[in-house]
This record gives C-alpha cells, structure tokens and sequence, in this order.
C-alpha cells in the first residue's frame, strides 16, 4: 500500500463534515488531489448513503480520476457519530477513505477492503487504542492494497 492515514476523535457536525474530513486525509499525505474531497461528498450526494456498508462504517471514495494520485487507505474514527440517512446502519463512527490513480487499482483495492471488513476489520479499527495503531492495524489488515 502506497499511503495509509488514520485519525481518531474527529468531530464533524455532519455527514459532509465527517467524509470531507476523512477524504482531506488523503490528500494532505499526497495520494489525492485537492478537489478530492468535494468529489466524495457528491457521490453521496448523487448516489444516496450506498457508502454506509455496514453498522458504523462508511466507505468514502470517489472515482479515479476525480483526484486519485496514488492508492491510500486511510480510517477516521469519529467522537461522536453521524447520521447519514441509512435506513438500516446509522449512525457511523468509522470512515474508511480511499483513492487511487487508476480503475484496476480501484477494484484491487475495494477488493482487499471487502475482505479485511469480512475479516473483522471494523472491530479492530474500533478497538484500536489511538493513532498509532489505528494506521498499525489498517495496515496489518491490507499487505496487499
């Protein structure tokens, strides 16, 4: 994996707060251009809260060449949840953000995400004591993203 971000007790007042948050990680440590963030909050805003994938967690992403400059994973664990119109897994506390700079990177790397989150991933991430190893554990969960 090229570049991995973690965050904890971020606070956002909102959905568009809480994906513009964990989006911005990814372009302060150079794996997503500037307008990155603003590309994710359409999606959802586009295509409805489809990112919320389980209880808690979202998957913040935007297409390639929406500002991928290199793949990044990158988790924001919030302080207080936010609601982002899911019927079924409202509120989330986990954001998991990525990008990257081509559509076989995409795929390779939605596809290591789905079978770390199958694995217990969110559960670890909540787990995680801070920082540290918030990054230690995304990153011992995705050798190959």
């Amino acid at each position: 994996m090229s570049v991995v971000t973690a965050t904890a007790g971020v606070r956002a007042g909102d959905w568009r707060e809480a994906v513009r948050k964990a989006a911005s990680a990814l372009v302060d440590a150079g794996a997503a251009g500037g307008g990155y963030p603003d590309a994710c909050i359409r999606v959802v805003e586009e295509n409805g809260p489809y990112i919320v994938l389980t209880k808690g967690l979202a998957l913040v992403h935007a297409r390639p060449e929406d500002g991928g400059l290199a793949v990044g994973v990158g988790v924001t664990r919030l302080a207080v949840p936010v609601e982002f119109g899911h019927p079924d897994n409202d509120p989330v506390d986990l954001l998991l953000a990525f990008c990257t700079p081509d559509p076989d990177a995409h795929v390779g790397t939605l596809s290591g995400l789905a079978r770390a989150l199958s694995g217990g991933l969110a559960d670890r991430l909540r787990a995680a004591s801070g920082e540290d190893d918030l990054a230690r554990t995304l990153k011992e969960a995705l050798p190959d993203a």
